[in-house]
């Protein structure tokens, strides 16, 4: 196992006696720096492209399940060499805003990454993590980086309550703290007291056109309790259709899917459809 090293930092808004600690190995830390590199050759203008092509200098990273669950404290943990579907969708969204703003330096990209993957932008302990990704869509939609376009592709609401996880404490250590576990309840409940749109998987297809190269795609499920399983980000491919960029569980590592999106969830037993999210340049194109 990789020896681990904190860095600490001051985050904007909070004390001097409220550093947060950021969990990075030797190795990823060198992974950031290479990654810099790769963005400095790319001048593409369309934001969503930027996107694609941020996300495809990840093909062939490996798959790797719960890589934030790190030691007994919720930490901002940077792991460029193994991730998962969320995790992947994060980092090309804190890549593309550093090629956006021109900011190429390790604090920038933290502060980008902390900003996408918790409440408000400020990581907080378990609870102040976008656990459930329509949580994360609603939070990053408020911060102004994304917006949910699904209802305006031909999304329709579905009646479905959002409690997978108080459900299942046990699966979540962290939720032994009361404390965690409340803070876990109440983002449900914000999330129950919300519409939750999904374009249905058989009419994806019909409606593909209006889905961009760049677009975040959430698969919906009809797994009790849970909104979303998967996630990726979209992009046409040479054959005109939409495929998913995605850190596979099939493959276990980052992929363009072989097949259209539209056939790929044909696989997937339990999806029920998608969630499209558009990510929002900072910058007028």
């Amino acid at each position: 196992m990789k020896k681990l090293f904190v860095f600490f930092i001051f985050l904007l808004g909070y004390s001097s006696t409220s550093a947060q600690a950021i969990v990075c190995s030797d190795a990823d830390r060198q992974k950031f720096q290479d990654k810099v590199r790769q963005l400095d050759d790319m001048d593409i203008k369309d934001f969503g492209e930027t996107l694609v092509a941020i996300g495809k200098t990840f093909i062939g990273v490996p798959y790797v399940a719960q890589t934030l669950e790190v030691g007994d404290k919720e930490s901002l943990v940077v792991n460029l060499h193994g991730l998962d579907c969320t995790t992947f969708v994060e980092n090309v969204l804190a890549f593309a805003r550093l090629l956006e703003q021109d900011r190429y330096d390790f604090d920038s990209y933290t502060d980008a990454l902390e900003q996408i993957r918790y409440r408000n932008g400020q990581l907080d302990g378990y609870g102040s993590r976008l656990h459930y990704f329509t949580d994360w869509i609603a939070d990053n939609e408020k911060k102004g980086l994304v917006k949910d376009i699904t209802a305006e592709i031909g999304g329709s609401i579905v009646n479905k309550p959002i409690n997978f996880m108080s459900s299942h404490r046990e699966l979540y250590p962290f939720l032994a703290d009361d404390a965690n576990y409340e803070q876990v309840k109440s983002a449900e409940n914000r999330l129950n007291s919300k519409e939750l749109c999904v374009l249905p998987r058989e009419d994806i297809a019909a409606h593909e056109n209006r889905i961009q190269s760049g677009d975040i795609i959430a698969l919906a499920t009809s797994i009790e309790g849970l909104d979303v399983t998967h996630t990726g980000i979209a992009t046409r491919e040479a054959d005109g259709r939409i495929h998913l960029l995605h850190a596979s569980t099939g493959s276990m590592q980052v992929e363009v899917s072989e097949l259209p999106l539209a056939d790929y969830l044909k696989q997937i037993s339990k999806n029920t459809g998608i969630i499209v999210v558009r990510p929002l340049p900072q910058k007028p194109e």
